[in-house]
């Protein structure tokens, strides 16, 4: 898997083979523009190898979207809870060597006022960011990626989401009509050049890190977000991803890469029976379209159980494209913020149009869509508390394949979906419920966040005090 973010961005350069690609030049010595039309791409591409191989399987485990197959052994590391600081560095390592790219190209725009350029690299900078502090925690922001600089601070997470904050603040308020130097276009790889989109990515961005906040910080929580609306600021009605995929070697979607092709075997993804209990007893079509059929789920993380047979594979596709944030999640943030702190109002129109969303992007109609916002899956009329696990039930639900990591982060804020009292061998199992792995390591606790790799700690003596799988990161207060 540690080839996964080199090979995407090696092959997903869109520009001129004659230019010049060097991405351990010092921004200083850049001249104009080449950051701009040369390693941003990159950063990007980076961005999407890392969060689209490495933490979409550990999310995808710990969502409980799937399970390990009992014939098999790859990631039985993630599915125990036993997953430490010798695993998975180089998830870390790609998301930083991504965020140095991206970090020239702020450097440079800010230093010729290329106020677009300025504001994209910010808003990679700010998401990446995020989901690695949502993740370990303690992070190197303030000092991250600087060339002066071979052991930098770590900063808290309630440092790096302040920090985030101010720069995403900052980059919003530019005056993009008074940006010079070049203008993004083919080297754009999520909105080819729509600063519009881009200003709409980051507002959604600034709405979804206030909205960690609601439990250990409600007033800065509410402030912010209510802040943001009344403002009149627009969110995104349309993905911000990466889309250039191909069915050809080195050129998939990098979870389908480094899951079907480069491991040797492709059985390793069963479906969990969390995720598909409930979308069977829910009679939702994306069933089939999650785990192959006729099939059946296994217990989460029980692979040493042979007994069930026709175990349904987890259906992956070369083509699904990297969401750093899907129109269906801008949809529910919107939901759940209307829903704290308007009263609701408006909020149904906002969960109805994500759940179509996400039921139209695998292969519903909109009519057919409409059955289950007016069914089963209906905006609960009164309830803060039922309105607000619907809303977070339906973005766990919409994050498969790619983005159990963010649902995983979600259910540590919200307790949604909640975590069953039994085993999921009991009949009083209620689907859709997270259950602790059979082969779990840490007894009966979920984990809570990713350990920092041997390699950072190691290395840099400003590193905190190691933390354990199961601890809870600073906003985790449920």
């Amino acid at each position: 898997m540690k080839k996964i973010a080199t090979l995407i961005t090696a092959l997903f350069l869109l520009v001129s083979c004659d230019e010049t690609f060097d991405i351990n030049r010092d921004p200083d010595a850049l001249p104009p523009g080449q950051a701009n039309s040369t390693i941003f791409p990159a950063g990007i591409a980076g961005l999407a190898g890392a969060q689209g191989s490495y933490y979409a399987i550990i999310g995808g485990f710990w969502s409980q979207f799937w399970t390990q197959n009992p014939t098999s052994n790859q990631y039985r590391d993630i599915d125990s809870y036993s997953i430490g600081a010798n695993n998975y560095a180089a998830a870390y390592t790609a998301m930083y060597d991504a965020l140095n790219d991206i970090r020239v190209v702020k450097a440079q725009s800010l230093k010729e006022g290329n106020w677009n350029y300025y504001l994209m690299a910010t808003i990679l900078e700010v998401e990446g960011s995020q989901v690695l502090t949502d993740l370990y925690d303690d992070i190197p922001y303030a000092e991250a990626n600087n060339v002066n600089i071979l052991q930098p601070k770590f900063n808290t997470g309630k440092e790096t989401y302040d920090l985030m904050i101010a720069d995403l603040k900052l980059a919003l308020s530019k005056d993009l009509s008074a940006s010079v130097g070049d203008k993004p276009g083919k080297d754009d790889f999520i909105f080819n050049g729509d600063m519009e989109k881009w200003t709409k990515f980051g507002n959604t961005l600034l709405l979804k890190l206030h909205m960690r906040l609601t439990a250990v910080n409600p007033t800065l929580a509410q402030s912010g977000i209510t802040s943001l609306i009344n403002s009149g600021a627009q969110f995104l009605d349309v993905d911000a991803a990466m889309t250039q995929f191909e069915d050809a070697a080195d050129r998939s979607n990098p979870l389908y890469e480094s899951d079907r092709r480069q491991l040797n075997t492709t059985l390793n993804l069963r479906a969990s029976k969390t995720m598909f209990s409930y979308l069977s007893l829910k009679g939702d079509p994306r069933l089939a379209k999650y785990y192959a059929q006729p099939g059946n789920p296994n217990n989460q993380g029980d692979w040493n159980n042979t007994s069930v047979p026709n175990l349904s594979l987890v259906q992956l596709s070369p083509l699904t494209p990297v969401f750093f944030i899907s129109k269906e999640e801008s949809y529910f943030l919107q939901a759940e913020a209307l829903t704290r702190y308007y009263n609701g109002a408006g909020a149904k129109a906002k969960y109805d149009a994500g759940v179509t969303a996400a039921l139209v992007r695998f292969g519903q109609s909109a009519t057919d869509a409409a059955t289950f916002v007016n069914g089963v899956y209906a905006f609960p009329a009164t309830g803060t508390d039922a309105q607000i696990e619907a809303i977070i039930t339906q973005k766990w639900i919409a994050s498969f394949p790619g983005n159990g990591y963010e649902s995983f982060l979600e259910q540590n804020r919200t307790g949604y979906p909640k975590e069953s009292a039994v085993k999921q061998s009991s009949e009083l199992y209620i689907p859709g419920q997270l259950a602790i792995a059979v082969e779990t390591k840490t007894g009966n606790v979920f984990p809570r966040r990713i350990v920092l790799p041997n390699v950072v700690t190691t290395r840099n003596p400003n590193a905190p005090a190691a933390k354990l799988i199961t601890d809870k990161v600073w906003w985790d207060v449920n």
